[in-house]
């Protein structure tokens, strides 16, 4: 069966020798991609005005930390002030109603970081694929078979998705609105920075599979230690029980694999269960050396 949507890389998949951090040496896949989702264009994120409707903009955590994302219309941005409890919000122009957003590549480096820089503050950011390097790209290394792992870890990098884009750790809630900013998400819960390209902060379903023959959660990507990734939710719109602590579980079809958390809890998965591979100098994109995982099979769909 295809897994990968086509054009998720931007080379043929490769087989390498790898030792994981544990010392364990293996077989690896070697995967390279050009930052971005396949077969779309990311956005919108956000609005230009405070009269814009939910299908001007993006997607926002809730507050509550639960359940889905919420809308960033023009009546999000009018109202954050009371949506946070504090007055010091103020996202647009009082007197035009036009909202503060991170129109440039530079205004983009600025605020598209923990340490927002001060007149990038009070902005709604979003950043286009356009501001990365023309020769940006992503290169990821994962074991063939997953090795399970003596303790669990966490990453910044928490997977793969089907479409070739990254699955991300948190994002720094605290320090993103300690700015007085919002760093929209589309509507598939992803983002860009001049780092990581576009990457997902939640699962919302852009990227699953179809619901499998036994109504089994849709496949979402690979996390880096080489276990599926799957939907919060299976075909009946029911929650796994009995996770662990990585909101990993087993089954006789599956094997040891995780489900996603909700968009709104800023995780997709909890930690990692399986042993990740240590870099290697090959493998330098914009001088970090990044690891993440794949599939025993590796294919494109048609």
């Amino acid at each position: 069966m295809s897994l990968f949507k086509k054009g998720a890389f931007s080379q043929e998949p490769e087989i390498v020798e790898c030792e994981t951090m544990a010392g364990t040496k293996t077989s690896c896949y070697l995967l390279k991609t050009a930052g971005g989702p396949a077969e779309r264009e990311p956005g919108p994120f956000c609005p230009r005005h405070i009269s814009d409707g939910p299908e001007m903009g993006g997607a926002w955590f809730d507050q509550q930390g639960s359940g889905p994302l919420i809308d960033i219309s023009g009546e999000f941005i009018l109202n954050l002030a009371e949506y946070y409890n504090d007055p010091n919000w103020k996202l647009y122009e009082p007197e035009t109603g036009k909202v503060r957003y991170t129109a440039t590549k530079a205004a983009c480096l600025g605020a598209a970081k923990p340490d927002v820089e001060e007149q990038y503050k009070q902005n709604c950011i979003e950043c286009e694929m356009a501001y990365l390097d023309d020769d940006f790209s992503r290169t990821y290394l994962t074991p063939t078979t997953p090795i399970p792992a003596k303790q669990t870890e966490r990453v910044h990098t928490i997977g793969i998705a089907l479409d070739g884009a990254e699955l991300s750790g948190p994002a720094p809630i605290d320090a993103i609105l300690g700015s007085y900013t919002i760093a929209a998400f589309d509507d598939c819960g992803g983002h860009i920075n001049q780092h990581q390209g576009y990457h997902y902060h939640a699962a919302t379903g852009c990227t699953d599979t179809a619901v499998t023959d036994d109504g089994y959660a849709p496949l979402i990507g690979y996390a880096p230690d080489g276990y599926g990734i799957y939907a919060m939710r299976d075909a009946e719109g029911k929650e796994a029980e009995s996770l662990d602590e990585c909101r990993g579980t087993s089954d006789a079809i599956r094997g040891y694999h995780y489900r996603a958390a909700s968009p709104s809890e800023n995780m997709i998965i909890g930690c990692l269960h399986g042993e990740i591979v240590q870099a290697v100098e090959v493998l330098q994109v914009a001088d970090i050396l990044l690891t993440v995982s794949h599939p025993r099979e590796i294919k494109e769909s048609t």
